[in-house]
């Protein structure tokens, strides 16, 4: 290579990195050994360097290249440019940088597990920390209870105080927490109630997108994908299938949820599905091209009351390039798509064809549903990358006629003015409306168009009814009553999670008109569909609540009744 200035390789690399082009990929590894030779790089060089190499993870040229990657990303932490930087590319998730975010407390605690020395309070950014003297009486072993009214410490000074010399602040008040003897939803109310913004610091294998990746038997290069995107209808694309579904067991499905948790940690994000996760109902959707979803159940205890939710992680190769949710109920799903930075523009139309074909093979969704908030509703970044057209592109349409006929007239506009481009208001103003996607008739009954918290009500109503004194008494007085309604008396107790189940669905039965008339054959399907609710894979309730017309209706209509009125 001719003598060159490390900034100019970079340029060089950044201008090529991303063409799926094989006969580039000399170059691309040429250019990557020299810059592997060099540490003078600025920091805005350094996060460069380190995304290319992501991106090459994902989407390699050949062998060579890839192992070329694979060497610079596991000594990246080494770098002397990054070490000289490393303050100021804290939060960019890369090895050997400090992580700053009010994590919510099931992630502290999962980070309190693994890694209790690398977490600390930063106490500069802690807003509300004065809200902590108010637990303390709940959360304090008793004699120090005692000295509460004595003592006007602040709530730093009193940590500081009381931990054990090898704690830090952090792991000290998660270890508070943790051993509060009440259930975890109040412990997790009252911790992410405090904000606690926390410091990670890089230590052993602490969580970076430097050295995330799962493994998998077989690659595939940029030279066996050079076809276009596809050009078929997008109801044809939506129905293909995988190549394959595998479950795995529960050692690995935690695995996998730990790999979830990481991609949120290092981009500052904390995504309640995948904190939530259950082992037990983790499986890997793969689809050609290296494209694959592990698709993610939630544990019963965190179950929506009506519709299901599975969270996936996207991978390209085994490397973590996005993420996307699905609530799906009534035949439809909405969906929630996100590909990271890094990783936009490569083939993001169709990962998210493949997105929907996936989301239709597992639950049978035939109408697909993108909310306000994905398109710029309080989001931005949506507004400024243009996501409406995006959607539309895919056959998606707005719920709203006069948002219909304002995406009309510019569609007229970009066909009359070439390179023409829709501004920042109009984008605001097509954001008001949810979109549709139909494989079949348009209709009305969409998970999104479910009123929950008027069905949410109705139980609550209900439950008051049989409370006499307590929550727990209400919940078990309902159960037997739905149960006996329902003409059922499981032989066995039940098992944790179906009684999850039943305790929330119970007060929907009592809620619907007439149900004890319902034929014996009806009334059998509804127990199949609560304890589906209670089963192991969430998806299975989806079909059997979706296939029970009867039930279908009451909810549908229950949703329909506006009692706070």
């Amino acid at each position: 290579m001719l003598e060159i200035t490390p900034t100019v390789a970079l340029s060089r690399l950044q201008n090529l990195f991303s063409s799926l082009d094989n006969e580039r990929a000399n170059e691309k590894r040429e250019l990557l050994e020299y810059l592997n030779t060099k540490s003078t790089l600025t920091k805005d060089e350094v996060f460069r360097l380190h995304e290319i190499l992501c991106f090459l993870r994902a989407y390699p040229d050949n062998t060579t290249l890839l192992s070329v990657v694979e060497e610079m990303l596991a000594h990246f932490s080494r770098r002397k440019d990054l070490i000289r930087h490393h303050r100021a590319l804290a939060d960019t998730g890369i090895s050997g940088t400090t992580i700053h975010y009010p994590f919510y407390w099931q992630t502290a605690k999962w980070l309190f597990q693994r890694w209790p020395q690398a977490i600390t309070i930063d106490w500069r950014e802690w807003d509300n920390k004065e809200q902590l003297t108010g637990l303390w009486p709940l959360l304090l072993a008793q004699p120090a209870i005692e000295s509460l009214e004595g003592l006007y410490l602040s709530p730093r000074k009193w940590i500081e105080t009381l931990k054990r010399p090898e704690d830090t602040d952090a792991a000290f008040l998660v270890r508070l927490f943790n051993r509060w003897k009440v259930n975890d939803t109040v412990k997790e109310v009252n911790y992410d109630g405090l904000n606690v913004p926390l410091k990670l610091a890089p230590a052993n294998r602490t969580p970076s997108r430097t050295t995330s990746k799962y493994p998998i038997q077989r690659l595939f290069f940029n030279h066996s994908e050079r076809k276009s995107e596809s050009t078929s209808r997008i109801s044809t694309q939506i129905k293909r299938k995988p190549t394959s579904v595998r479950r795995v067991g529960k050692a690995e499905g935690n695995k996998l949820i730990d790999l979830a948790r990481v991609q949120m940690i290092t981009r500052g994000r904390d995504l309640y599905g995948f904190v939530s996760s259950d082992p037990s109902d983790v499986r890997i959707v793969s689809y050609e091209a290296g494209i694959q979803f592990v698709c993610y159940g939630l544990q019963p205890e965190f179950r929506p009351l009506l519709e299901a939710m599975y969270v996936f992680l996207i991978l390209k190769n085994g490397v973590p390039i996005g993420y996307t949710q699905a609530a799906t109920l009534l035949g439809s799903s909405e969906v929630n798509f996100n590909i990271f930075d890094t990783f936009r523009g490569t083939e993001t139309s169709r990962i998210f064809s493949t997105t929907l074909a996936m989301v239709h093979h597992l639950f049978g969704s035939d109408a697909f549903v993108i909310n306000t908030q994905q398109i710029g509703e309080d989001n931005p970044e949506a507004i400024q990358s243009g996501a409406f057209w995006f959607y539309h592109k895919h056959g998606f349409r707005p719920v709203d006629e006069e948002v219909h006929e304002i995406a009309c007239v510019e569609l007229e506009r970009k066909e009359s003015e070439p390179g023409y481009r829709s501004n920042i208001r109009t984008l605001k103003e097509l954001a008001v409306s949810d979109l549709h996607l139909f494989l079949g008739k348009s209709r009305p009954d969409l998970v999104s168009n479910l009123a929950i918290h008027n069905v949410g009500l109705a139980a609550g109503k209900e439950m008051e009814k049989h409370a006499r004194g307590s929550r727990s008494n209400g919940a078990r007085e309902c159960m037997r009553l739905a149960m006996g309604r329902l003409g059922y008396r499981p032989v066995n107790a039940l098992p944790k999670s179906r009684r999850i189940a039943w305790e929330r669905w119970s007060p929907i039965l009592l809620a619907i008109p007439r149900l004890d008339r319902w034929s014996t054959a009806n009334k059998r399907a509804v127990i199949e569909v609560i304890n589906a609710k209670g089963s192991q894979r969430e998806s299975d309730f989806v079909g059997l609540f979706d296939r029970h017309k009867l039930l279908r209706s009451a909810v549908i209509q229950l949703s329909k009744q506006e009692l706070h009125r």
